[in-house]
């Protein structure tokens, strides 16, 4: 499933993937941005349209869930990422992420775990 999400969107569903289920008031006070009360509770419907979230009633709120998986998104957002500004090439990738980070010792042995392992 390619899971496409703004920044908005993103952040929100960050506090479900991090708190679980929760009421509009609980993603609302969870955000670094002041938004208002409407404002979440119309990104969390978006984000159920689109499949991203599901709801239940609780009493008189509703309690609002993620419905795909943080590693999916994560997935779907570096396939986007890679296409978009690395011409689809992960080798490009990983080189610009490398580059730019000095890597601990512990790092880059997983990095070489993950890379032996793709390439059997």
């Amino acid at each position: 499933m390619a899971v496409s999400l703004s920044n908005r969107e993103a952040d929100i569903m960050a506090v479900l993937w991090e708190l679980g289920p929760s009421t509009v008031a609980e993603v609302r006070a969870r955000l670094s941005d002041d938004l208002a009360y409407t404002t979440v509770l119309t990104i969390l419907r978006n984000l159920e349209s689109k499949g991203y979230a599901t709801h239940s009633a609780d009493g008189r709120a509703h309690r609002f869930a993620a419905a795909v998986r943080q590693s999916t998104a994560r997935k779907s957002a570096l396939r986007h990422l890679t296409g978009k500004l690395f011409k689809g090439s992960a080798d490009l990738l990983l080189t610009h992420l490398v580059s730019d980070h000095k890597l601990t010792e512990d790092q880059v042995q997983r990095i070489r775990k993950i890379l032996e392992e793709n390439s059997k």
